[in-house]
């Protein structure tokens, strides 16, 4: 289907805004704490069960390769509309299941259908992080902050809209997780297309401006959200406002492309010549349907020789690299920790003497959010004044992380609390440094392949350090119950899994400054084609 705007205008922002909107509702894989004790309940199961059930849910992101392989050849629309599908299917029969609407399916069956639903998600972000950072390859930072952060929020809308207007039913909570990304991802799939990119300098000024106004708009929806959840129980009425003022925000980002509409376009004498350099050096151009001009001896060097940390690689090109594979492990120890509290948010919190958890599952995503936000805009901001390494901010994550968890490990008063809010945002910024990096050190040709090869860390990390470490740990030190199932009460059922974890972060900690410290050079060249182009354009470099 075509643009419905010219790319001048305002096509390519309305796509950034419907892709905002997939973003906030598909970070489902992220709620599982939410409905994990009816599951538990409903099946009878043991706590290595449930845990292995959330395994399955990630497991449906190792076949998020196929999205990776098909946004090569599919358009975006295509993309978003099989996501949606897998989503009400997956997440549908879990409702079925929940709300007793039918006998709870064979252990096995659920898997399935936990796994059809993860999966939904690799459809739905590798339409929209392909899309956009070719749409804005010189703003990468930015942009994944931007739509990392609100993924990252998307945990608490849901949360705080099912707290607010259900009580927090599981079985509500399932419906609007099956049925809300899929309204959403249809009605993007008319507006979110590949658009070309910035090629002047006063439109990678008006990109920076445009920006800063999401920015602004993501924090005003982040602390409104943080402001619901520390105010306490509210009433009926203040719930039901509390929603309607959620939807406003929600849609405040359309005035960007409705300014873009209305302002005045500039006359072809007032518009600057494009800009001759390019992000990176010898690196081809982000667009899948135009392609790198090279002289014919170019094209016999290339040919010799494989590409340089920097440039576009194939597939093969990047699993043969050092450089991937630190990435890879760093990436696991961030994630696949981070992934184990989350899924085990609220077993946790019963371990520890809460009945309701739901707070903690926000504070997670709200502080997710905030990491994600200032990761994008900080490291963006140091690329392009000193040339600071991108995956050193992945290091200081990891720092953060470690001191989370130990505090967590002694069950500190209020530890659950602070180390849901530090594994939230230290969590977020993993996932928002290392979509640009990946596309700095290999390329954006092949990204949507590279991206979901990267998101393998995630069932592969659910299944570690969720699956087996917190698994048979738990059930370790659990009783039985009658009626079948267990249970662990005290600060003992969790310390040896949180231990664990932080050594696994200090091990990533060393791979991260070890890739910060390999990769250098690219980072400096990136700093000089910034300057370079922010040169030409007084007053446009990026503001923290």
């Amino acid at each position: 289907m075509g643009p419905l705007f010219s790319t001048s205008g305002a096509e390519k922002w309305l796509g950034l805004v419907v892709a905002i909107w997939v973003q906030a509702v598909c970070g489902n894989n992220y709620t599982f704490a939410n409905y994990s004790a009816a599951l538990k309940s409903l099946m009878d199961l043991t706590q290595l069960q449930l845990n292995n059930l959330s395994v399955a849910k990630d497991v449906g992101k190792a076949f998020g390769l196929v999205s990776g392989f098909a946004s090569d050849c599919l358009p975006t629309s295509v993309l978003l509309v099989i996501g949606s599908l897998e989503g009400l299917i997956g997440y549908g029969a879990q409702w079925l299941v929940v709300s007793q609407r039918i006998r709870p399916l064979p252990y096995w069956q659920m898997c399935i259908f936990l796994c059809l639903g993860g999966n939904s998600t690799t459809w739905m972000n590798t339409a929209v992080l392909v899309t956009c950072m070719r749409n804005f390859p010189k703003n990468r930072g930015p942009v994944s902050g931007i739509l990392k952060g609100y993924l990252g929020l998307s945990t608490a809308i849901f949360t705080d809209i099912c707290t607010a207007l259900f009580s927090s039913d599981p079985s509500t909570f399932l419906f609007i997780l099956a049925v809300a990304p899929a309204v959403v991802c249809l009605t993007a799939a008319f507006f979110l297309h590949e658009a070309p990119p910035a090629s002047k300098a006063s439109e990678f000024q008006q990109e920076t401006q445009y920006f800063n106004i999401f920015n602004v708009m993501a924090i005003t929806l982040a602390v409104y959200l943080l402001a619901f959840d520390m105010t306490g129980s509210h009433g009926q009425l203040l719930s039901l406002v509390f929603a309607v003022v959620l939807v406003i925000l929600l849609a405040t980002p359309l005035g960007v492309p409705l300014y873009s509409i209305l302002s005045k376009p500039r006359s072809d004498s007032d518009i600057e010549q494009p800009m001759k350099a390019p992000l990176l050096a010898n690196q081809s151009n982000q667009s899948k349907t135009t392609t790198t001009i090279t002289t014919g001896v170019e094209l016999q060097y290339l040919e010799r020789k494989r590409p340089t940390i920097g440039e576009d690689h194939t597939i093969v090109e990047m699993i043969q690299t050092i450089d991937f594979w630190v990435l890879f492990v760093s990436f696991l120890c961030g994630v696949g920790t981070g992934l184990c509290v989350m899924n085990n948010m609220g077993q946790m919190g019963t371990a520890l003497g809460y009945s309701d958890v739901s707070i903690f599952i926000s504070l997670t995503s709200i502080w997710g959010f905030f990491g994600r936000i200032a990761s994008g805009l900080l490291s963006e901001y140091f690329i392009w004044k000193f040339g600071t390494p991108r995956p050193l901010w992945n290091a200081a994550s990891q720092v953060i992380l470690t001191m989370g968890y130990m505090i967590m490990a002694f069950a500190l008063p209020g530890s659950l609390y602070i180390g849901s809010m530090l594994v939230g945002i230290c969590y977020g910024v993993r996932l928002t440094i290392t979509v640009p990096v990946a596309s700095e050190l290999f390329g954006l040709k092949y990204y949507g392949i590279l991206y979901n090869i990267l998101i393998l860390n995630l069932p592969l990390g659910s299944f570690l350090f969720s699956g087996l470490l917190a698994g048979y740990l738990y059930d370790a030190e659990a009783t039985a119950i009658s009626g079948g199932g267990n249970t662990c009460v005290g600060a003992h059922c969790y310390c040896l899994v949180f231990v664990i974890m932080a050594v696994t972060c200090v091990l990533g900690l060393g791979l991260d400054v070890l890739l910060g410290i390999r990769t250098r050079n690219i980072y400096v060249r990136i700093h000089e084609s910034k300057r370079s182009i922010a040169s030409s354009a007084p007053d446009s470099s990026p503001k923290c």
